[in-house]
């Protein structure tokens, strides 16, 4: 019993240290060129995981740039604005590029403009640079069945956006000073990102998509390409000659997939000679 207890704690041991060597052995040794691929897909809601690896990959001196698939409707106002600000920061240090997806629209552009070169596909839907809000109104259904609502309130306005009643005029007011400033703050980033005159902007930044080719015609894009075209694209703005390694979060690897055999394609590469299975996916 002591000597399986020894064997197994010697087992644990072995395997922490190999897999300490490697994280540092993969972080600190460059291993060819390589290109890191961010993806954010779906509604921008939180920004936590796009502006942790921006961070992650911008402060990494072996990822010689970085490529952001972006693959959403768009989302809340201050996770894009956030996600904005930290593809400024990257911009600032390497070379960054957009490849869009089947949409890249509102907040999914918002983060989009900062970017050292934007990438659409023809048919991509993009723009639509502007600013909702929608608010249902169920008085008159709630008058029909005879249900009324009770209010206590410390302000006049702190019920503006109730379901239960119709707006005022100065509600109404207040709430389009609130989105068209936020409509500006919009209009602003995508002028200082695309370099574009704010005068020029406004003419088309009034909620109206575009395709890839029509956003192309305005400025609002760079060139018509794939996702493999944004990595070529990366790869010869951040002077690398050779084939990339294109990395990502699903590229990571722990003490379990060393157990399942399964390691990084630069760590199988040196050795060759050992019979490995890894997974590769960009």
């Amino acid at each position: 019993m002591k000597k399986s207890y020894l064997i197994i704690t010697g087992l644990l041991v072995i395997l922490v240290f190999i897999s300490l060597f490697l994280a540092i052995f993969q972080k600190n040794i460059p291993l060819g060129s390589k290109l890191a691929l961010i993806r954010i897909e779906g509604p921008i809601i939180d920004s936590k995981n796009a502006v942790d690896e921006l961070k992650e990959y911008t402060k990494d001196n072996s990822i010689k740039a970085i490529v952001l698939r972006v693959d959403s409707p768009g989302g809340a106002v201050a996770p894009s604005q956030e996600i904005y600000e930290e593809v400024k920061k990257a911009v600032a240090k390497k070379k960054v590029v957009v490849s869009m997806g089947s949409v890249a629209a509102s907040g999914g552009y918002y983060i989009s403009a900062p970017a050292t070169k934007i990438i659409a596909n023809p048919g991509t839907l993009t723009g639509s640079i502007g600013v909702i809000m929608e608010i249902p109104n169920i008085e008159g259904l709630m008058n029909k069945i005879g249900i009324k609502t009770e209010v206590i309130k410390s302000g006049r306005h702190k019920d503006i956006a109730s379901a239960f009643r119709t707006m005022g005029k100065e509600e109404r007011e207040i709430l389009q000073g609130v989105m068209d400033n936020v409509h500006e703050q919009f209009i602003k980033a995508v002028s200082e990102g695309r370099k574009i005159k704010m005068e020029e902007l406004r003419k088309i930044a009034d909620g109206r998509i575009f395709t890839g080719e029509q956003a192309k015609t305005y400025g609002l894009v760079d060139e018509l390409g794939t996702l493999e075209d944004a990595i070529k694209t990366a790869a010869t703005l951040a002077g690398i000659r050779e084939e990339p390694q294109v990395i990502s979060r699903k590229n990571k690897f722990s003490v379990i997939d060393i157990l399942r055999n399964k390691f990084p394609k630069e760590i199988a590469d040196i050795f060759p000679t050992v019979k490995i299975k890894y997974l590769y996916s960009p």
